[in-house]
């Protein structure tokens, strides 16, 4: 049976966070193995993610993953995050190394941990966690090579961590060849794939752009004159989620996880369809 996760970011004002839990009352019903909450570029939703976690689990039968970066904190200041998280009662943590605040290259915090291999160890040290970490089947845009890449991944998998996700793809062929790779380099924790059914096709490509996710021909193609119809787009991003999502589950793929951008409609008509998770049908 195909397991599934959604992805959720702190809402920044207070309609957002009505549209934020009318997505996570929407989707709750579906029963995820868990839900992610994330922590924007240089630990700047650290309170809002922290708020969000809290609320889900004193409010919610959800399970969280609270995401946690080392980008722009001291040790000292990511420690006390992670007992923060405990003493709320999280158990599972999406360790990342993080993005910086102006988007530019990595530069470590001169008292901070140097990356997500050291972070992870860290957290495995602490105990306590269950620890998840990112993987790129199309390469980090930092990254040398995708053998780099996946180098990485066995370090952070040494380190401690028990499962990846996947940083969301849109050519489902980059999930399979990457499985492939993987294999090959004999890593055997499970790697969840990541999914972004989304109508806003624009900010998607400059996502993807952001990431190194290739955005094929065929897909710009199917947006292209759309700008102004919300209903076509709808369909044609169910469509395409609905397909890949059915390549993923025909090979094998047994972990799914949508990156909801707070939305929960097309997630859901997706698991829907899919009879994937524990929805009433």
């Amino acid at each position: 049976m195909t397991s599934i996760s959604f992805e959720f970011f702190p809402p920044k004002s207070e309609a957002a966070g009505e549209k934020l839990w009318k997505a996570i009352g929407r989707l709750a019903p579906l029963r995820p193995d868990f839900v992610s909450v994330t922590y924007g570029a240089g630990g700047s939703t650290r309170d809002r993610t922290h708020q969000c976690v809290k609320r889900i689990i004193d409010e919610t039968d959800l399970k969280p993953a609270a995401h946690l970066t080392c980008v722009a904190a001291s040790k000292t200041d990511v420690d006390s995050v992670v007992d923060d998280y405990a003493a709320a009662g999280v158990q599972h943590i999406v360790a990342l190394r993080g993005d910086m605040p102006d988007m530019g290259a990595f530069q470590p915090h001169a008292e901070g941990y140097d990356g997500s291999v050291a972070l992870v160890a860290a957290l495995a040290k602490r105990g306590g966690f269950d620890i998840t970490v990112s993987a790129y089947p199309e390469k980090h845009p930092e990254s040398a090579s995708l053998d780099a890449d996946i180098d990485l991944l066995k370090a952070k998998i040494d380190a401690g961590a028990t499962r990846a996700i996947t940083q969301f793809v849109f050519d489902t062929e980059a999930h399979l060849r990457f499985r492939d790779r993987l294999a090959a380099a004999g890593i055997t924790i499970p790697v969840i794939a990541g999914i972004m059914p989304t109508t806003n096709f624009a900010g998607a490509k400059r996502m993807a752009e952001a990431c190194g996710a290739h955005v094929p021909q065929w897909l710009a193609d199917a947006y292209e004159g759309l700008e102004e119809d919300a209903d076509t787009r709808k369909h044609i991003a169910a469509s395409v989620a609905i397909d890949q999502c059915r390549k993923l589950i025909d090979e094998g793929f047994e972990n799914l996880h949508f990156y909801t951008l707070n939305q929960a409609d097309l997630t859901f008509a997706v698991c829907r369809i899919l009879k994937l998770g524990a929805a009433a049908y």
